[in-house]
C-alpha cells in the first residue's frame, strides 16, 4: 500500500542525529512521520530540497518582543515575523515588558496575545523578583514558561536581583534550570562616571571586565551551595569563559551573533547601533568565545534580539539605550560561519536546536525525528547574500549588520508542518502556539 502524507519535503540533505545525508521526509498532522525514500510515496503537497540543507528548526532562547508597554519598537506578531523571516521556528522571549512577566496573570496574558498571532512558536521567561521567589516552583512550570530568568544588574524595579540573599531565595525555589544576567549592579553604579558623553565607545569601560566576572564568580558560588542549575546569557569575556569552563557541572553558557561578529572597533563605525548590555569588547573577547565554541564550553546561541527605534538610538550616549536586532541575523551570520570553517553545520545545528532541548526540555522540538514536531529551517549554503536594513522585518526596521553579505542563507522556514516563510516571502497566516515542556507535562 502507497504511503500518504500531508508534505513530503524531497532531494534535500538532512542534518540530524544521524549525520548528514540525503533524505526525504514524511509530515502528517504537523509532525514527522518519516524520514527516508519517499519518492514512491504520495503527498498533498511536496516541497522540492534539491540542492538545500534540511536543519532542525532554529530555536532562539533569548528575545525581547516588547509586547506589552514598548510595542512602538516591537511586538509580538512583528517580532514573530522577523524571527521566521530569518529561519527560527521558535522563541523564548524575556520578561522585562510593561507590565512585567512575573506572574500567573502576565504569562496566561502573553500566551493569549501569541497564540494564532505569532508567526513562530513561543515560550515566556518568568521574571524572578524578591517578591516572586516563593511562587517560582509553581510559575515555573505553568503552560508556556521557558523558565525564570532573573537580573542580577541592567534592569530597573523590581526584576532586579542584586544581592547574593535575593539570588539564595530564587535558586531555593526553583527545580529548572533558571538564566541570568550576570552583571554586577554595584560595580555599575560605582563606575557610572566613566562613561563620556557622546562616546559610546566607554561603554565597555564602564562595563568592564570585572563587572561580569565578579557577578559570576558570585553565581556559580551561590549555585553550588544550592545545588542549582543554571544558565548564563550572553557570555562576553574571555575570562568567563575559563570561569565556566570549570564549572559545567552547574552552569550552561549563552553567546550571541552579535558578540562573535563584532568587536570594539563597532563603536567607531556605527556608533550607539553597536551598544548593548553586556557589551561589544575587544577582539581578544570575541575570539575567546570563538574558542568557548571551539572547546564546547558554549552550549546555545541566542541573539538578544532587543530592539529601539532609530530615533531612540542617535540619541547622544549614555542617553541612547542599549540593545539591538538579532532574531533575523542568527541564522545567516552562522551559516556564514560554517563557510568559512569556523563552525561545523552539525554543530550549528547542536547549538540552536539540540542545545535548547537538552537545557530546556522542549516536548518534541529540537530534533528531525519520526513523532517530534515538524519544525525545519530550510537553508542553501552556496546563496550570497547581503544583509539590508530593508529586509528586516522586525518593527524598528535596521540592523547593525547592515551591508554585511555572508554565504549561506534561510530560505525556508517550516513550523509544524508549515510552510510560514518560502524564499524571503511569508507564506503562511500566523499560527504560533506554545512551546511544551517536559517538566509541566
Amino acid at each position: 500500500m502507497q504511503q500518504s502524507f500531508d508534505v513530503i519535503l524531497s532531494g534535500g540533505t538532512l542534518v540530524n542525529q544521524d549525520g548528514e545525508g540525503r533524505r526525504d521526509l514524511g509530515v502528517r498532522h504537523g509532525k514527522i512521520a518519516e524520514i527516508g525514500d519517499l519518492s514512491r510515496a504520495a503527498a498533498a503537497e511536496r516541497i522540492d530540497c534539491t540542492g538545500l540543507h534540511i536543519l532542525p528548526g532554529v530555536v532562539d532562547t533569548q528575545v525581547h518582543f516588547r509586547e506589552p508597554g514598548l510595542s512602538h519598537k516591537e511586538d509580538l506578531e512583528s517580532g514573530s515575523r522577523s524571527a521566521v523571516m530569518g529561519g527560527v521556528t521558535a522563541v523564548f522571549e524575556m520578561p522585562n515588558t510593561n507590565p512585567l512577566t512575573a506572574d500567573a496573570t502576565q504569562l496566561a496574558d502573553k500566551v493569549a496575545r501569541g497564540t494564532g498571532r505569532m508567526h513562530c512558536d513561543f515560550a515566556f521567561w518568568v521574571g524572578g523578583t524578591h517578591q516572586n521567589a516563593k511562587d517560582l516552583a509553581e510559575l515555573e512550570r505553568l503552560p508556556g514558561a521557558a523558565g525564570v530568568k532573573v537580573f542580577m544588574g541592567s534592569s530597573t524595579g523590581s526584576l532586579l536581583i542584586a544581592d547574593d540573599a535575593g539570588i539564595a531565595e530564587v535558586l531555593s525555589h526553583t527545580r529548572r534550570r533558571v538564566a541570568f544576567h550576570s552583571e554586577d549592579e554595584e560595580r555599575l553604579n560605582e563606575r557610572k562616571s566613566l562613561r563620556v558623553d557622546g562616546d559610546p565607545a566607554s561603554h565597555p569601560v564602564w562595563r568592564d571586565v570585572e563587572t561580569a566576572l565578579r557577578s559570576t564568580r558570585r553565581l556559580l558560588a551561590i549555585a553550588q551551595e544550592k545545588r542549582a542549575l543554571i544558565h548564563v546569557l550572553h557570555v562576553t569575556t574571555a575570562e568567563e569563559i575559563e570561569l565556566l569552563a570549570a564549572h559545567k557541572d552547574l552552569a550552561s553558557v549563552e553567546v550571541t551573533p552579535n558578540h562573535l561578529v563584532l568587536d570594539a572597533e563597532a563603536y567607531g563605525r556605527i556608533g550607539t547601533l553597536a551598544q548593548m548590555n553586556p557589551p561589544v569588547r575587544e577582539a581578544r573577547h570575541r575570539d575567546a568565545l570563538w574558542e568557548g565554541l571551539r572547546q564546547g564550553v558554549v552550549d546555545v546561541i541566542g541573539s538578544d534580539h532587543a530592539p529601539h527605534t532609530l530615533e531612540e538610538k542617535a540619541q547622544p550616549y549614555p542617553k541612547s539605550p542599549s540593545g539591538m536586532t538579532g532574531v533575523q541575523t542568527l541564522v545567516p551570520l552562522l551559516l556564514n560561519a560554517v563557510n568559512e570553517g569556523r563552525l561545523t553545520l552539525a554543530r550549528f545545528v547542536d547549538l540552536t536546536s539540540a542545545g535548547p532541548l537538552r537545557l530546556f526540555g522542549m516536548a518534541g522540538k529540537g530534533r528531525v525525528a519520526k513523532g517530534y514536531d515538524a519544525d525545519l529551517t530550510i537553508v542553501d549554503m552556496k546563496r550570497r547574500e547581503t544583509i539590508r536594513n530593508e529586509w528586516v522585518a522586525s518593527r524598528v526596521g535596521w540592523t547593525p549588520f547592515h551591508g554585511v553579505t555572508v554565504a549561506g542563507w534561510p530560505v525556508g522556514t517550516i513550523v509544524r508542518g508549515a510552510k510560514v516563510m518560502w524564499e524571503g516571502e511569508l507564506v503562511t497566516p500566523s499560527t504560533g502556539r506554545p512551546v511544551r515542556f517536559q517538566a509541566a507535562l
